[in-house]
This record gives structure tokens, C-alpha cells and sequence, in this order.
């Protein structure tokens, strides 16, 4: 079955199409964490000249930067900041003739208000487009009680679910730190933390699936960052027994999650295949697009280091204006972090799968 949708944000029954067409045509879309205009270009211009769809998203401390480090009041930062650059890709992506999901990086206990702030400028944004300003948002509730976890995110997808918003869930425990959410102290083959069980999978499902749509982090072993071969150990068997169960349970149609893979710098790209087979339509990247732009502003800096110390060459007068300018060294970082995009949508199957029409 062959579908389209409009360039630009989708949400709602657009945003579920664009996650079921990379189900059935066995792909997923790279969830790429952005900080500011020149990642969110880089990874809108990765994704048009990949001719595929993409997720960009945020946490909550890219939203603070984005809004900028000089506002006082952190928490106002934080959200003004995801608004800012949420109306960004609004304008922008379309003129891309990409179509773009939008949403918000792990949200633990403490930063709940953030998100429930968020819903009510989608709310509000809703009143007047009939979309919401993101296409979803992320609880990672995982370090808290499963009561709790799951009772939240009912609370939190009873709210979004009227105005087309998804919610994604975590159960279970993605390794490592990322935005002062986690540790690395949990990292390890032999943490049963990393590792959801099936059985929580299957309440998750019962339980949401009556009131919106939502997606599941399932953790098999993933963690955030590039660790020392031998310190993680993925096994996505996890993710196809919690398929099964699930589909079994409820009697369902094949693959009734909708899962998420975090944690996908570094990983071995047969495990980035197997995952994709059992259901996972959306891969986290984060560190290695970090590195990729810090790769080369730190190479050029290297090559033209005389730039950065003086404005002209203090033995011969050159003058190093453009050699320093701003726009020179970020554009090579944007031209990098594309790069590491390239092969991104290349293992996860979705280049040349844009939906957009």
C-alpha cells in the first residue's frame, strides 16, 4: 500500500500514517536531538536531500539553549524555548517537502510541568490550526514505580489525545546520562534494569491503547552515548517477545506496539536491523551527531588555528575576517552532522521513503 501526506509537521492521523508506512515498508525514521537553528537546518536539509522523513526533537535543556542561556528564569526558558523552536520548523519545514514529526526528548518525574506547559501551548495551538505545535511528547518515567509511571501517563495522553498529540512511554531503563536525565552508573550487560519485561508491555498496552496513541521505549540493553565494547549488550529478542504477548493477549494484528529505540549511537548495525524487524520505527541519534559537528569545527579550527588567536596575522597583516566568521565553521559543522545522517537513514532503511507529496 502506497501513501502521501502534506510536507511540513504532521501530527495526528498523519503522524500514525507516517509511522505505519515505516512498519509495513520495514524502516524507521531517524529521532534526531537538536540545539539550535544550525542543527534543526542540518537535519531538515539531511533529510530532504536523503528524500526521507525525520523526527526532530528536543529536551529540555536544548530548549533552554534554544530560548538562550542569559534568561533567568530556567523553567520559562525551557519552555519558550521548545515553542521557539517548534514555530521554527513550523515555517521551515515544508519548504523542505519533507514531513516532519516533532517532539520532546525523555521528561522524568521532575519535569513533568514541562511537559504539561507544552500541552497547553499544543492546546492553544490547536484552537487556531486545528494541529497541535508538537506531534508528541515523551514521559520517561522508568525510574519510578510502574504505578506511577503508567498512572501518569494515562493522566498526560487523556489530555493530548483530543487534539492529535502522541504520547511515548518508557519502561524499563535506557543505560546512561543524557541531559541530566539518568546516570552512567547503570550501565552494564548484567543490569536486569535495562531489560523491560513483555508482561509490562502488555498493562501499557491495555491500558493506553483505549485512550490515544502512544509509543513504547522498550529497553533491551540500550544506553545513551559510545561505551567500551563489552559494557552493553542489546538484545531485541525482548522486543519481539513483547510483540507476541501483546498480540496473543488482545488478539491483535502483527506488531501491535509501536516501539522506539533510544540509545542508537553506536550500535551494531545488525541489531539496528533486528530491532527495525520486530517493530521499531523510530531510532534515536544524538551523540554521534554531536561528535560529527564538533569533528569538524575542531578540524578547521586546528587547519586555521592562527584565526582564532589574532584578527590579522601579526607577521605578514593578513587579515583572517573570513576566515573566522561564524557562518564558515558552523556550516562545515552543519555539512558534517549531514554526513553522519547520510549513513544514519542508510541503516535504518528509510532514505528515499519520504511519504511527502
Amino acid at each position: 500500500m502506497s501513501y502521501s501526506l502534506k510536507p511540513g509537521v504532521v501530527a495526528g492521523e498523519d503522524y500514525k500514517t507516517l509511522l505505519k508506512a515505516a512498519k509495513q515498508g520495514g524502516y524507521a525514521l531517524p529521532a534526531v536531538n537538536a540545539v539550535g537553528t544550525n542543527s534543526v537546518n542540518a537535519v531538515m536539509e539531511a533529510a530532504a536531500k536523503n528524500k526521507a522523513d525525520i523526527i526532530i526533537q528536543f529536551s529540555n535543556s536544548a530548549g533552554q539553549f534554544y530560548a538562550g542561556k542569559g534568561l533567568e528564569d530556567s523553567f520559562e526558558a525551557k519552555v519558550f524555548g521548545s515553542i521557539s523552536a517548534a514555530q521554527h520548523i513550523h515555517l521551515l519545514a515544508e519548504k523542505y517537502g519533507i514531513c516532519v514529526v516533532l517532539h520532546t526528548d525523555h521528561a522524568n518525574k521532575g519535569l513533568i510541568p514541562w511537559v504539561d506547559a507544552l500541552v497547553d501551548h499544543s492546546e492553544k495551538h490547536f484552537e487556531k490550526t486545528g494541529e497541535p505545535l508538537y506531534s508528541s511528547h515523551m514521559l520517561d518515567l522508568s525510574a519510578e514505580d510502574i504505578d506511577f509511571n503508567l498512572s501518569e501517563c494515562e493522566r498526560m495522553l487523556k489530555r493530548m489525545a483530543p487534539i492529535g498529540m502522541s504520547l511515548e512511554i518508557e519502561l524499563g531503563v535506557t543505560g546512561g546520562e543524557e541531559d541530566g536525565v539518568g546516570s552512567d552508573d547503570d550501565i552494564g550487560a548484567d543490569n536486569p534494569l535495562l531489560y523491560t519485561q513483555p508482561e509490562d508491555c502488555l498493562r501499557a498496552y491495555e491500558l493506553l491503547s483505549p485512550i490515544g496513541h502512544f509509543s513504547l521505549a522498550a529497553s533491551f540493553g540500550n544506553v545513551h552515548g559510545v561505551y567500551k565494547p563489552g559494557n552493553v549488550k542489546l538484545r531485541p529478542e525482548i522486543l519481539k517477545n513483547s510483540q507476541e504477548l501483546v498480540q496473543q493477549s488482545c488478539s491483535t494484528g502483527s506488531k501491535p506496539l509501536d516501539l522506539v529505540f533510544h540509545g542508537g549511537s553506536g550500535s551494531e548495525k545488525s541489531k539496528i536491523t533486528e530491532a527495525i524487524s520486530y517493530g521499531v520505527f523510530k531510532m534515536n541519534i544524538d551523540t554521534d551527531t554531536q561528535f560529527a559537528f564538533a569533528k569538524a569545527v575542531g578540524k578547521y579550527v586546528e587547519e586555521n588555528s592562527k584565526a582564532f588567536k589574532y584578527q590579522i596575522d601579526p607577521e605578514d597583516g593578513t587579515p583572517y575576517k573570513k576566515q573566522y566568521d561564524p557562518r564558515k565553521l558552523l556550516r562545515l559543522g552543519e555539512e558534517s552532522m549531514i554526513e553522519r545522517l547520510d549513513e544514519a537513514f542508510s541503516d535504518l532503511g528509510s532514505a528515499g521513503k519520504s511519504l511527502a507529496q
